[in-house]
């Protein structure tokens, strides 16, 4: 099987790298890929958004199946021209990809199919428009950008200052484009947060292990969003009753109602969701795997991934083939100072060939490229402010060492106060053997600290590299859950 993965970033280094594991797999491409995925894959110096480019490219190559990563060729209609030509292709249609190419459209969904979702107070053409609806808001407030944002498009206002300097940026300065053009306000959820992501052939679909991420860039849930500065994933995340309700109250009912307004929906469905106190409510819709829950998902992946794409290109979707490894995994991101905003390129990343030496470590890349025989940081995109992964495998019975973090460029003079992103203010129980412990992400007990030695991005003046690092210290822990395996693992076929 010859397969074309479109996009650059860890997500897409991530299904490479899975995808490379299978025996059904001869050939890979990535478009445009980076400095890693060149390792593992022939990468194609094309835009994966441009939706001419990349059928003229398979038009030469014919690749059996294609893998869309990210949103923008989805919203730009590539999987509707790759069917047309009756070409095998993981990804909704342009149509579907609506839900998350206007949040106002997917508000008005949620409402005309009596889907739980917060309230909207209502969307808005111009920012005089917004500052007067902010007069009769409840505190905090929600406010969305209707359009894609690479992640950066939401914002809590704790009041009208902060409401009004965010709109001013995003409607009056353009800082994010065509994508803030139009706003949106609604109530603040309170809860937490879970990413309840599905692969679906149209007909059937299969739930993938839970996730929760984390956008804020600071420490404390502080700081403005990003495109995701870690995820963990653990089945303690989703207890029985809560998973079925999921089930029955968002999940069909939103499978059905696309099905109602006649978009067939195949591919990957992320459904943010905010776990309140009245019941879980929906948050956003992504049309494609989440990055970084990706990380943390393949991390405990225990079946072929070609082969399950191959049945859900063709509509033969077994929910029963997709198997996952018990335990827990997360994906830990490390960051020098300045993310999300502007950042350098062209700064040396040393110390790679030291971490992929480490046992059950595997570094994944995204904006990265190759300066001769050197991996340097990218810019010019999202991707490249996201630009190394770490997926490390280990035992608990192994000490994580806080004294073996990579030697880089941090905030703070203590990295993990400055490098650890991961939501502190959440709680995951990770168990292994005869022990449990709960601690919080970003505040590691010491025993419970390991990195890469040795791994940093060259510092050569100016600001701090604008490197980022993600761990993935995936389960390889002892089986601590199986009861839910068999029902988390198969869905009944939708009516």
């Amino acid at each position: 099987m010859k397969i074309l993965v479109l996009g650059g970033g860890g997500r897409e280094h991530a299904l490479v790298w899975k995808l490379k594991e299978s025996p059904l797999v001869e050939k890979i491409w990535c478009a445009p890929g980076n400095g890693g995925i060149a390792a593992e894959a022939e990468c194609v110096a094309i835009d994966a958004g441009d939706v001419s480019a990349i059928v003229a490219f398979a038009e030469k190559v014919h690749p059996d199946l294609t893998v869309v990563g990210p949103e923008l060729p989805l919203v730009n209609g590539l999987t509707d021209a790759f069917r047309q030509r009756n070409w095998a292709v993981i990804g909704p249609s342009q149509q579907a990809a609506q839900l998350e190419g206007s949040k106002i459209f997917s508000k008005e969904f949620l409402a005309r199919h009596h889907i739980p979702t917060a309230e909207m107070y209502g969307a808005y053409d111009s920012s005089a428009d917004v500052y007067k609806a902010l007069s009769s808001v409840a505190w905090p407030v929600v406010i969305k950008a209707d359009g894609l944002c690479a992640g950066k498009g939401v914002f809590l206002a704790l009041d009208f200052a902060s409401a009004k300097d965010f709109v001013e940026r995003v409607m009056e300065k353009n800082e994010l484009g065509a994508g803030g053009k139009r706003i949106l306000l609604e109530e603040t959820l309170e809860g937490e947060e879970l990413s309840f992501i599905i692969l679906t052939d149209g007909n059937r679909y299969a739930p993938l292990v839970r996730t929760r991420d984390h956008k804020r860039v600071y420490d404390g849930n502080q700081g403005p969003n990003t495109g995701g500065m870690g995820a963990y994933s653990t089945d303690e995340l989703l207890p029985d009753d809560l998973r079925e309700t999921i089930r029955s109250k968002i999940v069909e009912p939103t499978l059905h109602g696309l099905a109602d307004d006649g978009i067939r929906y195949q591919g990957f469905l992320y459904i943010g969701l905010m776990l309140t106190n009245s019941g879980p409510k929906v948050l956003e819709f992504n049309c494609r795997l989440g990055d970084p829950e990706t990380q943390a998902i393949l991390a405990r992946l225990d079946f072929d991934l070609a082969e399950v794409f191959s049945d859900v290109a063709s509509g033969r979707l077994n929910p029963s083939k997709l198997r996952w490894k018990p335990g827990a995994s997360a994906c830990v991101v490390l960051a020098s100072g300045g993310y999300p905003g502007r950042f350098e390129s062209e700064k040396h990343i040393e110390g790679l060939t030291a971490a992929q030496q480490i046992n059950g470590v595997k570094v994944l890349h995204a904006g990265t490229k190759l300066a001769g025989k050197i991996v340097v940081t990218n810019g010019g995109s999202r991707d490249a402010q996201r630009c190394l992964s770490l997926r490390l495998r280990c035992c608990l019975e192994n000490p994580l060492r806080r004294n073996a973090l990579p030697k880089g460029h941090w905030r703070s003079s203590n990295p993990l106060e400055s490098c650890g992103r991961l939501a502190s203010w959440r709680r995951c129980r990770i168990y292994s053997g005869l022990r449990k412990s709960t601690c919080r992400w970003r505040s590691y007990p010491k025993s419970m600290l390991w990195a890469t030695p040795g791994l940093k991005a060259a510092h050569t003046g100016g600001p701090a590299t604008r490197a980022r690092f993600c761990w993935w210290i995936a389960r390889h822990w002892k089986p601590w859950t199986s009861s839910r395996e068999l029902s988390e693992r198969t869905s009944p076929p939708m009516a």
